[in-house]
């Protein structure tokens, strides 16, 4: 067996816990803000990237829709067909899957080319609503959805309570209401599926704004990057992911709505 002998502690600088040699953890992994004012802009920035993607996404996925609901062939082809439906929703969470994991990687060029084909195919997909509930109904839970959207929005960018707890309990909570979905398929629960929608409602507002504020967070620990592609790459996946949020939130309203007409 080998051994080795220390004479002397002060010889070895790592088993030296007076040791200053180590430079300290900030020059290690430099942020890339100077100041906090630096930062704040940066956050500033890069929330209305994200509002802005978001939007237009929004708008890209309502204008799909719209053009299936005005085409009888793309109705057949899409809902005549159960694979072509379900091949759409898989390849939606390939995409978010995949923008998700190689965020790091790839560009945020490419990234925000995927993002928007994410929303064209969930346009495709989602126009089945302007097939099984009136007009009425979508608006409303509609405008509900973006008022409670914007709420949590504001409060996730401003606060300076540390969400990290109550994006843990949504996230297990998200996996409880996918769980409590597939299991429904084949029970068949009106109850089952009161608690998903309800449950869900409170998930995905409470996502919104740990969603919110761990962009900024995610802002300010970026490093290995510059700052423009620190803001193009941590916009695009803000977007996406808040996006996530207001699509659901607006489904599970849009049932709870549905079941009380």
């Amino acid at each position: 067996m080998l051994r080795v002998t220390v004479r002397n502690r002060e010889e070895i600088p790592m088993l030296n816990s007076r040791n200053q040699d180590w430079p300290p953890i900030s020059e290690l992994f430099p942020c890339l803000w100077n100041t906090e004012e630096e930062f704040e802009r940066a956050a500033t920035s890069c929330l209305t990237r994200v509002f802005l993607r978001m939007f237009a996404a929004l708008l890209v996925t309502a204008a799909a829709a719209l053009i299936v609901v005005e085409s009888r062939a793309l109705q057949s082809l899409i809902f005549s067909h159960e694979y072509v439906f379900y091949g759409l929703i898989i390849a939606e969470v390939v995409l978010v899957l995949g923008i998700s994991a190689g965020m790091k990687r790839m560009s945020s060029a490419v990234a925000n080319v995927l993002f928007f084909f994410f929303a064209i195919l969930n346009g495709l997909t989602i126009s089945v609503i302007f097939f099984a509930f009136d007009i009425g109904t979508i608006f409303q839970a509609f405008s509900i959805s973006a008022l409670m959207f914007a709420a949590m929005a504001v409060f996730g960018a401003v606060t300076k309570r540390d969400l990290s707890s109550v994006g843990s309990f949504c996230i297990m909570g998200l996996f409880g209401i996918i769980i409590a979905s597939i299991a429904n398929i084949f029970l068949r629960s009106d109850m089952i599926d009161f608690l998903v929608c309800y449950i869900g409602v409170l998930v995905f507002v409470g996502l919104t704004a740990y969603d919110t504020q761990r962009i900024r967070r995610s802002l300010r620990d970026a490093h290995g990057m510059g700052q423009v592609e620190a803001l193009r790459k941590i916009s695009v996946y803000g977007a996406l992911s808040l996006y996530l949020n207001f699509i659901n939130l607006f489904l599970k309203i849009l049932r709870i709505f549905a079941r009380r007409r």
